[in-house]
């Protein structure tokens, strides 16, 4: 079964800037490591991996081999899954909140 994949504005904002930040060094990388996340998430809408999330209600995929975590949301009866938020892995993140 394949869900339909949204991403909000906050999870667009974290790409944008991992990008603008990487991009700074090395454009190139900046751009294969936003597309390898992209197609990380939309994978999601057939395979909805990962574990629970910090916050109540999400889950989290990891990508180790890039550094970053998918937190998303599953919308069961709509059938749909809600990119979050996309964060570095070295950040401080407590649960029950999002990293500042």
């Amino acid at each position: 079964m394949s869900r339909k994949v949204t991403w909000s504005r906050e999870a667009l904002d974290d790409l944008g800037d991992a990008f603008e930040y990487i991009a700074a060094d090395s454009p190139d990388y900046a751009l294969r490591l936003i597309d390898r996340i992209e197609e990380a998430g939309n994978k999601l809408g057939q395979h909805a991996t990962g574990r629970p999330g910090r916050m109540a209600g999400t889950y989290e995929k990891s990508l180790p081999q890039l550094g970053y975590i998918i937190a998303y949301g599953l919308d069961k009866p709509a059938g749909s899954v809600t990119i979050l938020r996309v964060i570095h892995a070295a950040r401080n993140w407590s649960a029950g909140s999002w990293p500042d």
